[in-house]
Formats: structure tokens, sequence, C-alpha cells
């Protein structure tokens, strides 16, 4: 079952995009997504049956090199099955959805629809790397679909390869993550070098030893896990749009809405979150990589969400989204609370991927026009997309009742990770930037809700009088997506963020009793790195009788259960605990960000442009994005054409042409010139040269000595 999973994706590929001629235009779409819909069935039946434990599953031996020795095969276990039901479901609906957004292309020519089997075949192709990425069972494997999803995302943003802004976009993506991928690949020879493998087993066994030696890098000594659980971290930035090597994501919008509804939201940029998850047992002997996460986690977060107050193509404030909320994955990664960052990562692919394909709705429904002030009124020229957005933007503002775990996907979890960070970071940096990103989080979801479907219509009254809703091919993905959004978080809440033995049975990692382990009848909450707890939580785990209750702890060896938690690491069970002004702090946040976008936006809506021109440098600072596209244009992209041009004009040109023009021009014919002349055509002069030369050879010799 689990080779269906994994293969039934790569089969529809290559007959959309080989044989799509025998199967006609409309097979190669159905064949395409019957068997995504198979491998997310498959999936779910896998999600809910297979339980923790970690199965191998061999496919074929793949690379023998010296000691490498390398199969690829199938790494089964709750980490796993949570990513295979996250990217199955999400493709098979966007593969549903497309039927209808792709069905009338306006940037392919009258007749030209061979665009359509092409585009289903790179769907599934992404998809199949996606799961060749998930499913691995060592470091080259998971490379190799790390690449893949590159390759698929390149040829998915640059699909309208007519279109110069989408060409340029689909090279940034490639180029900015090859810098990412660069470090990843020098994490992996480093592990390999040290461990003599690139299985996980092996890598997670030799942890404790790596933690303890020194490895020399860039002419100075490292500790090897911290330098190697950064390198990996590199990788991760790259691909999940991480503050500095984040800027290919909101160009990448130039794509297909589906696409970005696929790889942009759901699932190839949640493939560091999953790295850094996979890789817990390196990354918990790295606190101070670790710490590095969640600085950046928590800045991106931040940042994005500024970036997305003042953005007006709608599908870009919600690329901007992403790339905040994959800062929370990455701050609860970087404390330790690895369930929590899977969490999220989960109830994000539902409700953003929702949020996309409405998005995608909206601008099929007033052909093609993105730019939200062109919007207005639409609810009920819209109503299922309006329903379906709705319902999304109170699931990614985190609407829910508080101290309860009654409420949408993002309360549940976005409130998990806030809790975690507080107790990770004793209420620092990162719980802040979080509290903070969440209210601006409120206003730009409810900004774009209120300038698309309130107010009245801006803009070209023709295509409002045409407005329309889109067919009901592209609308079901929208209601099988709100489901997700509203109980996600309310059914694997206890799994994911419930008590800590709950969560060790389901990601399959042996727990104890801390107190009875320390043997003095009291809770044992641990003095680590991560955070203490206070005299509150200490009353809050006593009995009605004065009795301590049990005080669970993730224990066993690195790579017993899909992650690892240290032995100082009690995160976890800290989070419980915070104070309830923290618990509160999303909800305010919460609240504060949508009254602001109200009296925004409806009450009052000439107020924005107001306070743009009242604040004409942030609000240019935010509208460019920090500057940071420019900053990279200065620093990297100028100076690179300066070479290229210098290369062109004086070595190409010069040196080079001008080299062989010289020859061939000057040297060349001077000598054939002189040649010329001493063909006279007269015997005496033959016969003095004749002379000459005999001389010439007798003399030579005569002066040699004639013996040799």
């Amino acid at each position: 079952m689990e080779k269906i999973i994994l293969f039934a994706p790569l089969v529809g590929s290559l007959i959309a995009g080989f044989g799509w001629r025998w199967v006609s235009i409309k097979g190669a779409q159905f064949v395409t997504t019957g068997l995504l819909f198979l491998a997310c069935i498959l999936s779910w039946i896998t999600f809910f049956s297979h339980g923790s434990e970690a199965e191998h599953i061999q496919i074929l031996r793949w690379i023998e090199s010296g000691t490498l020795s390398t199969d690829w095969s199938i790494r089964l276990d709750r980490l796993t099955s949570i990513m295979l039901i996250v990217v199955t479901s999400v493709s098979a609906l966007v593969h549903l959805y497309s039927f209808g957004y792709m069905a009338h292309d306006e940037n392919f020519k009258e007749g030209e629809e061979s665009y359509r089997a092409r585009f289903f075949a790179y769907l599934s192709f992404f998809t199949f790397a996606m799961l060749m990425l998930v499913t691995s069972d060592n470091l080259v494997q998971m490379f190799f679909g790390w690449e893949g999803v590159g390759v698929a995302s390149y040829l998915l943003i640059g699909f309208y390869y007519r279109k110069p802004t989408a060409n340029a976009a689909a090279m940034k993506a490639f180029v900015v993550n090859r810098v990412g991928d660069f470090g990843f690949a020098l994490g992996i020879f480093g592990l390999f070098m040290l461990t003599d493998s690139i299985k996980f087993d092996d890598i997670f066994a030799a942890a404790p030893t790596i933690a303890e030696t020194t490895i020399t890098f860039l002419w100075a000594d490292w500790n090897a896990a911290e330098l190697l659980a950064f390198l990996l971290f590199v990788g991760a930035m790259g691909k999940s749009a991480q503050l500095i090597l984040h800027t290919w994501l909101p160009d990448a919008m130039e794509g297909p809405t589906p696409v970005s509804a696929l790889i942009h939201a759901a699932t190839m940029v949640t493939a560091g979150v999953f790295l850094v998850c996979r890789m817990s047992p390196l990354m918990e002997f790295a606190p101070s990589a670790t710490s590095f996460i969640t600085f950046l986690g928590a800045t991106t977060a931040f940042f994005a969400a500024t970036v997305g107050l003042v953005q007006n193509d709608i599908k870009r404030v919600i690329a901007y989204s992403t790339c905040s909320q994959l800062g929370y994955m990455f701050v609860a990664a970087g404390v330790g609370v690895y369930s929590v960052a899977m969490f999220h990562l989960f109830t994000h692919a539902f409700f953003k991927a929702m949020l996309f394909l409405g998005a995608g709705s909206v601008i099929h429904g007033m052909h093609h026009e993105q730019d939200m002030r062109n919007y207005g009124g639409l609810r009920k020229k819209l109503p299922i997309t309006f329903w379906a957005m709705l319902i999304g933007t109170l699931a990614i503002t985190g609407v829910g009742i508080p101290l309860t775990t009654i409420g949408f996907a993002g309360f549940l979890s976005k409130d998990a990770v806030i809790e975690a960070a507080y107790a990770g970071t004793d209420g620092g940096y990162a719980f802040w930037m979080l509290v903070i990103a969440a209210l601006f989080t409120s206003f730009y979801s409810w900004r774009l809700m209120f300038l698309t479907f309130w107010g009245k219509p801006r803009g070209n009254k023709h295509t409002h009088e045409h407005a329309h809703e889109s067919p009901m091919v592209m609308l079901i993905p929208l209601g099988v997506l709100a489901l997700g959004a509203i109980f996600s978080g309310m059914i694997w809440y206890n799994s994911f963020f419930g008590k800590t033995e709950k969560v060790a049975a389901f990601f399959g990692v042996p727990y104890h009793d801390a107190a009875a382990m320390h043997g003095d009848g009291h809770e044992d909450h641990g003095d680590n790195d991560h955070g203490k707890s206070d005299d509150k939580a200490h009353d809050d785990h006593s009995g009605k009788d004065g009795h301590a209750k049990p005080h669970y702890v993730l224990a066993g060896k690195p790579g017993d259960g899909a992650i690892y938690a240290a032995e100082n690491n009690d995160v976890l069970n800290e989070a419980h605990y915070v104070p309830k002004l923290v618990k509160f702090s999303p909800f305010i946040a919460m609240i504060i960000g949508f009254a602001t976008a109200y009296w925004f936006y409806i009450v009052n809506p000439t107020l924005p442009k107001r306070l743009a021109e009242n604040q004409p440098h942030l609000y240019r600072f935010l509208l460019n994005k920090w500057y940071f596209d420019e900053i990279y244009d200065f620093i990297f992209v100028q100076p690179s054409k300066a070479i290229g041009r210098f290369l062109w004009k004086r070595g190409d040109e010069n040196v080079i042409d001008g080299s062989i023009n010289g020859l061939a021009m000057g040297i060349i014919p001077f000598f054939t010139r002189l040649a010329g002349r001493a063909q006279s055509g007269y015997i005496f002069t033959y016969a003095l040269a004749m002379v000459l030369g005999i001389a010439v050879f007798i003399t030579w010799m005569t002066l040699s000595g004639g013996a040799h």
C-alpha cells in the first residue's frame, strides 16, 4: 500500500506528460487526479491503521560507492503518516480544483490545449517528489526528493512561460533555493564524514557522540552537532522561505493559483519544518543552533506579517501570511516542542490551501483581476467562495473560546505555538514577536475580507457586472478544506499538544514519570535550558488530596520514536502551565486586529489613505518589503552583472575574439605575403635557397662534431 501511495503520482505524471496524445487531454486530467485520490485514500488508511511504531520498507538497492550504501526505502512512522495525508489530500483537491481553473487560460493561444496535460503532469511530478522526500529513510533519498520539488516548483512557477515576470520568478526561486541547498548538502557531507552513514537510524544513534566531537570548518573549530544542525537548517531556510532566503516566495505567485495552494502554502514550503523535526535527535544536542532557529523563526513571523499589512495583490497577502506562519512552526521546533510544530503544519495546510483556492475563485470570478483595490461587495456575487474564505480567515486569525479546546484549527495550533514559545524562552523575544505577528495577521486577514467582500464595488464596472461564482468542481475542494479548517485542531489537539503521555503515545516515544524516576515523591520539572514553571504551575500539578499527580516526560534514546526530546527538555509539559494572560494573549491580539481592520475599512474607509500619507516613509518601507530585493540587487545582482559585462566585453570580445581576429587577419596574412614573395618563379632564386640551405646544414654538422 505504501508503494502505491509513493508511485501513483509518478505513474500519473508519466502518462499525462508523455502519453496524453493517446489518452487525450481530458484522459490525462482524469488519470492524474484519479491516481492522486487513490494515494490520498490509502494515506488516510495508513494514518489511522499504522500506529506509532517505525517501519522500514525497502524498494531497491540504490547507490553503492565505497562505504556508502544507500537503499531507496520508505520510513513509515508518525511523522511520515502526517505528511502523507497533508501532501496527498491537498494535492488531490488541487488536481480537482484545476479542472475548472485551468479549463480556459488566456495565457495560451486558442487551440493550444496541451498545456493542461503538461500542467497536470507537473503537479503529479511535484507530488511524487514531495512524497519521496517525506518517506525517505536516509539523507541522500531526502536530498533527491528535495531537489525534485525544486525542479517541479521551477516548472510550475514559470508555467506561463510567455510572461517575463513568471520566468524571472521561476529563476529566482531556483537560484535562491540553490543557496539553501548548498548548506543542506554540506550538512549531509559532514554527517557522512562523522558517522560513515547517511541512514537516519545510524545518525540518530551517533548523535550523542557527534555532540562531543569538534570539527574544523572555514578555518575554525566548531562543535560538530551545532555546525551540522545549523547547515541543515540553512537548507530549511531556503525551502521554507525564512528571513534572508525568503525573497523567492512572494514572487512565486506568478504561477497559476492552484500552484500557489499546492506548493507555497501546504506542502513544499513545509519541507524545511519537516526536516528540522525529523532531525530532532541531532537538534536536541545543538542548543545554539536551535536558539538561532527560534530567533529567526520569530523574526520571520514578525517581518512577513508587517509586509502583509500593506500588500494589495490578494495572492501576495496570503503568500506573506504563509511566510509568517512558517516562522511560527520554526519557533515551536526551535524551543524543542516538535509535536506542536507538526500540529501547526498540519492545521495550516487545510486553512491556507483553502485561502489560496478561495483567492483563486475570486480571481477566476473577477476575470483574473488580483488587485484588492478593484474588488468590493463580492459577497452576493460569490456567496460560496465568501463563506469558504470566511472560515479560512476565522481559522488563520485564531477564533475560538479561550482556555478551552473549542475553536477553529488555527486557534488551537497557533495558541499552542505561542504557549510553547513562552515556556521555552521564559516569555522572551520569540513570544512577543509571535503575539505581535498574531495581531498583524488578524488585521491583514480581515483587511483582505473587507476589501474583497464588503463595501461598494471598485475598479472596472464591466468586470463587476460579469463577476460570477466558480463552477462546482472548484467549490467542492473548498468545502472539504473548510472541514479541515474547522475540525482538524479540535480532533487532534490531544495527539499533538495534549498531556505528555498522550503526545508520546501518538508519536511512538517512550515516556516515564519524572517524580518516580527521581525518587523524591514530587514532580521534577527540570532545571532546564528551555524554562521553568512558576509556583502556580506546581500547584496545578497537585491533586485535590495534596499529593502530586504524575508528571510525565519524554524519554528514550535518540531515534526511539518519530521525535526526540532531550532529558532536560520539558517545554511540552511547561507549556500547559503558563500564566492565563499568556493563554489569552493571542485571543486579545486577534480581537485588536479585527477591530482595527473594521475601523479602517468599514467604519472609516478614508483612514488608511490618510495614514499612509502621514507616514510615507514607513508605508513605502513596508510596501517595498523592507527593501530586501533592492539590497540583494545592489549587493549580488548588479556586481554579478558587472562581472559578466567585464568578461563579455574585455574577456570575450577583446581577448578571445581579438586574439583570434588578430591571428586570422594580421599575423597569418603577413607571413602569407612573405611566402608569396619567395615564390618568384625564377630558377636562380630557388637555386640560391638550396645552396644556402646546404651551407647551413653543413655548418651545423661541423659545429656539432658530426658524431651524432
